[in-house]
């Protein structure tokens, strides 16, 4: 989420809200540049194609007058990234017309979106944003949202070999299990291999494929306890799906898919895309633990992302998840400018 609406308005103030359509993809797109600074057509053509397709996952809701749009607001509706066990929104975009603000409508807007999430039985809409954003910062608190017990983290994708392993044999068990310390240093490992050794010559990683479901299910059945089968499956149709760029690669021994990261981004304006990707799921198969698989992993997610000329990669872990902090702080992870946001519906 990177732009928003200067709006301190009463909150009985509820202009006219109504669900967005086509016609309204240049409005949004004007808007959006204005607040940005920079067009970014593809950004809201791949949202729109996206939700075309899947309208469930999405909640798109506009603000006009007489004079057009006035505003929007763009949310995703999840499912298990980053470890939740249920339904969440979360913000991609929000704006308003420079000319028109102030007159109610980025709160017309929120009380739009949490009108469909509470229809929909879902209580929690999420954000993330740059620290220094006062004007958005401004906004959300107004809109009732707090700082998240969650840190988001991130790291330059240029230079990945340049870290060592320190002799450190890391696995992380998921960016799904909070408390687990099965990512903490073995420093008993004898080997010193640097990290992009171990991607290399220990552990085969290629691109995920179809066939990969069950296997990647049985994973994430181990680590978390839960079937998740709707969800793994969801998120193997986006990696395959050409609507949006998802970097989702697959780790196997012995023939076996044994640990997979999956990420995501989107594309640009001219085709290009933009420079940060983020990580929402990470299971290494804890039959498989301190077999570098993690490492090896991680180690070509950031080679593939190098070679789209993707500048960062960023995630989110839960406060009390140390032992996967340790695996990404080992893997040249430090702590981002921004804040993870959460507002919980009454």
């Amino acid at each position: 989420m990177t732009n928003g609406p200067s709006d301190h308005s009463d909150a009985t103030a509820r202009p006219s809200v109504r669900p967005l359509t086509g016609a309204d993809l240049e409005p949004c797109i004007a808007i959006d540049g204005v607040l940005t600074g920079r067009t970014r057509r593809g950004f809201f053509e791949t949202r729109l194609d996206a939700a075309l397709k899947e309208p469930g996952k999405f909640i798109y809701v506009g603000v006009a007058d007489d004079d057009g749009l006035a505003g929007f607001a763009l949310v995703r509706l999840l499912e298990g990234e980053y470890g939740g066990a249920t339904p969440y929104g979360v913000f991609d975009a929000i704006g308003v017309d420079g000319t028109r603000q102030g007159g109610g409508i980025g709160r017309a807007l929120m009380n739009g979106i949490e009108d469909v999430m509470r229809g929909k039985g879902i209580a929690e809409l999420r954000s993330q944003l740059d620290w220094n954003n006062h004007a958005l910062t401004r906004f959300l608190d107004h809109a009732g949202f707090r700082l998240a017990p969650r840190f988001v983290l991130w790291r330059d994708v240029a230079g990945h070999m340049d870290f060592q392993g320190h002799g450190a044999d890391l696995s992380p068990t998921d960016l799904l299990t909070p408390g687990s310390d099965a990512g903490v240093p073995d420093y008993s490992d004898p080997s010193a291999d640097d990290f992009e050794a171990l991607s290399r010559d220990r552990v085969p990683v290629r691109s995920m494929i179809a066939s990969d479901v069950p296997a990647l299910i049985r994973i994430d059945r181990k680590i978390t306890g839960r079937d998740r089968t709707g969800y793994i499956e969801s998120k193997v149709a986006e990696a395959l799906d050409e609507s949006a760029i998802r970097i989702s690669i697959v780790a196997e021994l012995d023939g076996a898919p044994v640990g997979f990261i999956m990420a995501r981004l989107d594309f640009g304006e001219f085709g290009h895309v933009e420079s940060e990707a983020a990580i929402d799921t990470m299971g290494v198969n804890p039959d498989f633990a301190h077999h570098h698989v993690g490492s090896a992993l991680m180690s070509q997610l950031l080679a593939n992302l190098g070679a789209l000329r993707v500048e960062h990669v960023r995630t989110q872990i839960g406060w009390d998840q140390l032992g996967l902090l340790s695996f990404l702080d080992h893997c040249g992870f430090r702590p981002s400018q921004r804040i993870a946001l959460v507002r919980e519906l009454d």
